[in-house]
């Protein structure tokens, strides 16, 4: 028989908060450049990319424009699958087997990775699940499981069984993340993996442990995939474009919430596990992000401008200015242009508890950062009073914002860098660097960059009201004009 084909799927929900104040909602930890100058699913798709060429995504609608960004910084091709709600893995993991059943993909395995973690060596990570195929092949559900290095409670475990005759173990067990006397135990037990949450599985076969299992989420993504929306991006990667799939909101919302471990693995007669023996890290929490950096003598990490003095076992995150810790012990502090983490080593897993007491508060910081990413660049909310507000824009090379007005606000526009062509009403124009403009309140105008280097410009807005939802889309490069 020979081997199946693999679909790689990159499972990029999830929305970070162990990681605030750098990740937020808007702008998740997948997302964020935590190794080097590259986000982890940038890394992610680099690691999947011997195992197949091309790759299924699994995300939110709202961060399509982040993925494509990763996909053409990888240089991969792929298609999205735009959840218009979170549902969990189960809903997920349907969604994607569902298409492929659709796309005459059903019999290709599929390899389902979350996007937030961390395996510095690509060849071991392809190797083992190059193990994973032969059980795979004969119908198992395959998982890959971690050797632990310590007790951790961050983790659930998987207790292995016997051994298979396709050089897989069957899984005897899957323990829930354990406190700290029962992570000891079940290490002594032995023969336990850390539950690293990535899956192996022919398409029909998860189809059909889902159907039995949770027959209810299947149904229901079904149907929202029977009338969902489909259409493409431009892309710089691999093929020009990214077909774009969008379920039925409300169908799809309906499905019930429900991790897949739950909904399936723990009931499921035919699970397999192989284990990985390389080096692997879930980023959940500052206390990961920290071993990422290399300790001083002192073990303090340091990233940025960070410093320490008369300190030990502190790590600082700081990229925009000097941060000092003197004197301290086992913290955390992360610095970012509008909030600062200051943190015990020991209550780092309860940042998320933070982050749910700042949004009740409806505390803006909370979702989104003061620098804001869009598909055709960036923007950086410098400042802002009683009817006026101060951007810096960013605009990436040939890209251009969508054809729009304002009820509200005018805007008045100073290119600092760069060549900007700009339409306003009927005239379209060039601007060079400390040349200027005004839109007034209601006139349609449009930004493009013509140049080979990014425009970069300030624009001072002034009016009643100034908030994001004041944009009436009459044209967009990026399908953003309501459907």
């Amino acid at each position: 028989m020979s081997a199946p084909s693999i679909v790689p799927v990159i499972l990029c929900g999830g929305s970070g908060t162990r990681l605030w104040p750098l990740s937020r909602k808007s702008f998740p930890k997948q997302f964020v450049p935590l190794v080097g100058e590259q986000s982890l699913l940038e890394l992610t798709l680099r690691r999947v990319a011997p195992l197949g060429s091309n790759v299924l995504m699994v995300a939110a609608d709202d961060h399509r424009f982040m993925v494509l960004e990763a996909l053409e910084a990888a240089g991969s091709a792929g298609s999205m699958l735009l959840e218009p709600a979170a549902r969990n893995t189960a809903a997920a993991m349907a969604l994607a087997a569902l298409h492929a059943r659709a796309s005459g993909a059903g019999e290709s395995l599929m390899l389902f990775c979350p996007s937030d973690h961390h395996i510095p060596d690509a060849e071991a990570f392809a190797a083992t699940v190059r193990q994973g195929m032969a059980a795979a092949q004969a119908g198992a559900i395959v998982t890959f499981g971690v050797m632990p290095s310590f007790p951790s409670t961050a983790y659930g475990y998987i207790r292995q069984g016997d051994p298979r005759a396709d050089g897989s173990r069957q899984v005897a067990r899957f323990i829930e993340k354990p406190d700290a006397a029962r992570a000891a135990q079940i290490l002594l037990e032995g023969n336990v993996l850390w539950n690293a949450g990535i899956f192996l599985a022919g398409a029909n076969v998860l189809l059909a442990a889902l159907e039995r299992h949770a027959g209810d989420i299947v149904a229901q993504v079904a149907r929202a995939l029977d009338v969902a929306h489909r259409e493409s991006l431009p892309s710089r990667a691999p093929g020009g474009s990214v077909s774009l799939v969008r379920p039925a909101a409300e169908a799809f919302s309906a499905a019930r919430s429900q991790s897949i471990d739950y909904a399936v693995m723990e009931q499921h007669d035919d699970v397999a596990v192989v284990p990985f023996m390389g080096q692997w890290s879930d980023v959940g929490s500052w206390n990961a992000v920290a071993d990422l950096t290399p300790a001083d003598a002192q073990s303090n990490r340091l990233q940025g401008q960070g410093m320490a003095h008369q300190a030990s076992n502190t790590f600082i995150h700081a990229p925009h200015r000097p941060v000092v810790a003197l004197g301290t012990r086992d913290l955390l502090i992360i610095d970012t242009p509008d909030a600062v983490l200051v943190a015990h080593r020991d209550h780092a897993e309860q940042v998320k508890d933070v982050v749910a007491r700042l949004e009740g508060q409806r505390c803006a910081q909370a979702v989104s950062h003061r620098k804001v990413s869009r598909p055709w660049g960036w923007y950086d909310s410098v400042d802002q009073g009683d009817r006026f507000q101060v951007k810096r824009i960013g605009v990436k090379p040939g890209a251009s914002l969508s054809l729009q007005k304002h009820h509200h606000r005018a805007e008045h526009w100073i290119v600092v860098k760069g060549m900007a062509e700009v339409t306003r009403g009927a005239d379209t124009f060039l601007l060079s660097e400390d040349q200027s403009t005004y839109i007034p309140v209601g006139e349609v105008h449009r930004l493009r960059n013509p140049g080979k280097i990014e425009l970069e410009m300030i624009e001072v807005q002034s009016g009643g009201y100034l908030g994001e939802d004041d944009i009436v889309r009459l044209e967009d490069t990026y399908g953003r004009v309501a459907r």
